[in-house]
């Protein structure tokens, strides 16, 4: 089976589509890192080191030092999947992401996007 092409794609190529969808609907930078922080257990440095070094998002994920046990708590539909139902660990967490920066981006509070 070949690997979906964005496993090997740089988190750091996607990065600024995902401040660039926040701030768009009036969020910020600092609350797109804190969603990732929250989700990966990366410190800041440590994610502004994974985007320096052009890390891809297979290995993001694979390093990211606690993922959020509180993740499994996200549902919804993102690109017409439901992120709960995806069975290919490394792509039901990309997915989070992507849930959790569309969460944002539709004016949800930090407290319920980080199932607080």
């Amino acid at each position: 089976m070949t690997k979906h092409k964005i496993y090997t794609m740089s988190v750091a190529k996607v990065y600024p589509h995902y401040i660039s969808k926040a701030e768009k609907k009036g969020r910020t930078k600092s609350e797109v890192d804190e969603i990732i922080r929250w989700l990966t257990g990366y410190s800041q440095e440590e994610l502004e080191l994974q985007l320096e070094k052009q890390t891809d998002f297979e290995t993001f994920f694979a390093e990211a030092p606690q993922l959020n046990r509180a993740r499994a708590l996200i549902k919804g539909v993102v690109c017409g999947v439901r992120v709960e139902d995806i069975e290919e660990p490394t792509m039901q967490e990309i997915r989070y992401l992507d849930k959790l920066i569309d969460e944002l981006a539709k004016g949800k509070v930090m407290e319920k996007i980080l199932r607080k």
